[in-house]
Order: C-alpha cells, then structure tokens, then sequence
C-alpha cells in the first residue's frame, strides 16, 4: 500500500475510490492512501507505550465523560459488551492525548474515532488513521483553539455567497451563523448527520483527496435543496431546514450522491489554498486584537 499512497492523486485510484471501497478492502486502503499504514510501520510499539505512559488524569476524565455518549444505540458500544468497544475507544482517544498533547481530546473525536474502530476493528489501526485526520488531513480542527475549524466553516460561507447568493442573502437576513448550522457536519465529518454507507463513501475521497470533499459535501448538500431552504422565514426556520437536508433519498442513494458531489468543484489547488490562507490569517488577527483589549 505505500505504493498506493504515492500515488493517492492518480486519476485511476481516484475513480477506484469515488465509486465506493469495498467493505473488506476499506480499513486497508484507507491506511494506505492517508499514509497511516506507513506511520505505523515506522513506529513499531509506539501506540503501546503511548497507553502505558504517564497518567493524565484531566484528560482521562474528558474522555470518560464522552464515553455514554458515543453511540448509545450501538450494543457494541455499551458497558457490557463482548468485547466492550468503549474500552477500545477509550484507549485509542487516550493514547491519542498522550500523542498530540496540543490536541489532547475535543468532543467529535469520540465520533470519528468509534467508526474507525468498527471499520477497522483494530486499536493500532485506529489510532493512526485518527492521527491522518487530525494532524494532517484536518489541522486545527480538534486543537482547543479550533482555528481550522472556524476557517473552513468561513470558507464555506464565502463559497455559498459566490455559488448560491440567494442562501447567502436568506442567512444574513435572519442573522444565522454558518459555524451553527454545519459545526457538526465538519467536526464530526457527517457521523450521525447523514446514512452509515454515505458516510463511508465520503471518508473514501477524504482519506485520498483531503478536507476539500467535506466542502464538496456540504455545497452539494445546500444547492440540492436550495429552493427548500429559501422557503424558511425565521432563525429557528433556517436551521430546522438545514436539518432535514441531511434526510431523505438523495443522502440515502449514496451512490448517486457521491457522483453529484464529485462533480462539484472546488477551484485550482493554488486559488484554494490561498483562499483558505486568507480567512485564517482574518481569524487570527481578529483573535490578536480581541486580545488587546
């Protein structure tokens, strides 16, 4: 697979991948094309000492808190369970802590994290694919700043207002806030917003293409059901209609889905990165001056 990961941008593998891993190939690829495999591979041991390290107990107590609350519905997840993967889960958020103490843990990781253990069914696995994501993948999603999180919801914003101007304007009306109505479909990455198998589909481009397909997800999600969405008249309107875009056969027919959203563009890679450059430095600089006062 490091084959594979060098050439994650192929158009081939791309195709391979927009159209849908199969379930028995999917822990495997992933860890290739996001580079975790090879992580791993240069770390032999490095997860175990991670879990036998010194405690923290601040951090463990974060985590515990979440623990109940991570898919509830799933009996797998349940104290109780043989085997119990809320203690896997524990394990790989703890030993992720102890990994990127910038980070430490952040509610949404607990989401992230408990689908790679159920895709991977393995800890190792799962912690270096977590890693992929939060380190490289999504930088300063998770971070207690979460400047890379409040960027790109920005950013999405500013695409909306040059793709679909009649949104843009309905949300400025009525004064709602971008980082409320799609927080969770970023910090989350679409767990427990949208179908299982969509979900999966989408972590397939995001492993091999980057954070860009969570914006393609979103756009392809508010131009599908813009007329929809300007039908709300007030703030709670707005946000229940964003709401029940994430419902529906279109977000269950994954397949037909995934090709809509690949078809949604998403600039050259340079006016991107520039555009996400500058919407950051934004963000920063209004934190530095908040802080002089």
């Amino acid at each position: 697979m490091d084959a594979c990961y060098q050439h994650r941008r192929s158009g081939n593998l791309k195709r391979y991948i927009r159209k849908g891993i199969p379930l028995e190939h999917r822990a495997r690829v992933w860890m290739g094309v996001s580079g975790a495999q090879a992580q791993m591979d240069r770390n032999p041991g490095y997860y175990q000492r991670l879990l036998e390290g010194e405690r923290d107990d601040r951090l463990e107590e974060a985590i515990r808190t979440d623990m109940n609350r991570t898919f509830p519905d799933n009996v797998k997840f349940r104290k109780g369970a043989d085997p119990c993967l809320q203690r896997t889960l524990y394990n790989v958020l703890l030993a992720y802590g102890h990994h990127n103490r910038d980070v430490g843990y952040c509610q949404g990781m607990n989401f992230v994290a408990g689908y790679l253990i159920l895709m991977t069914d393995s800890e190792e696995e799962s912690f270096w694919l977590l890693d992929a994501l939060v380190g490289s993948i999504l930088p300063d999603y998770y971070s207690p700043s979460m400047l890379g999180l409040k960027t790109d919801q920005e950013v999405l914003g500013e695409l909306v207002r040059t793709r679909l101007p009649a949104v843009a304007a309905l949300m400025d009306r009525h004064g709602v806030p971008w980082t409320l109505v799609v927080s969770r479909w970023f910090l989350c990455l679409f767990v427990d917003v949208l179908p299982v198998e969509t979900v999966l589909r989408i972590w397939d481009c995001l492993f091999s293409e980057g954070s860009k397909v969570i914006f393609r997800v979103a756009l392809t999600l508010i131009k599908r059901h813009q007329s929809f969405i300007l039908e709300a008249s007030s703030f709670t309107d707005v946000c229940e209609k964003f709401r029940e875009i994430t419902k529906g056969s279109f977000v269950t027919e994954c397949h037909t889905f995934m090709q809509v959203g690949g078809s949604t563009d998403i600039h050259r890679p340079a006016a991107w990165t520039e555009r996400r450059r500058r919407h950051r430095v934004r963000r920063v600089g209004r934190g530095w001056c908040w802080s002089l006062g």
